[in-house]
């Protein structure tokens, strides 16, 4: 994982806090696989990325992916383990939280920020 922590909103309301990065090819290719929950962390931004799968994950994630200029391409909740999405050619990178965690209703256009808090 990055030393990077970041947040996400949407305007004033908060997506997702102490989110990690996953920016270098080998944080990418392993992502989430083989744990069993995000760690303390509030999701994964995956960068770039624009398809995922859910092979050897233990649990249900939420999933959005994003432009790169942070609007939203397309969400998924509760994506089961052994899942595959298909290629968004205009995301370029995805937000993986813990299945059921996204309380924020996302819509396909919507923007959101993404700061850097460490």
């Amino acid at each position: 994982m990055s030393n990077q922590i970041l947040k996400v909103k949407k305007g004033d309301e908060v997506v997702a806090e102490k989110v990690g990065l996953a920016d270098s090819f080998r944080l990418r290719l392993l992502g989430l696989m083989f744990s069993k929950d995000l760690g303390g962390r509030g999701g994964l931004l995956i960068e770039p990325c624009n398809s995922i799968h859910t092979f050897f994950m233990n649990y249900k994630i939420d999933v959005i992916f994003l432009s790169r200029d942070n609007k939203v391409v397309k969400v998924f909740k509760n994506l089961k383990p052994w899942r595959m999405t298909r290629m968004y050619f205009s995301a370029a990178k995805v937000l993986e939280m813990m299945g059921g965690s996204l309380a924020t209703e996302l819509n396909p256009g919507d923007q959101l920020e993404i700061e850097c808090i460490s």
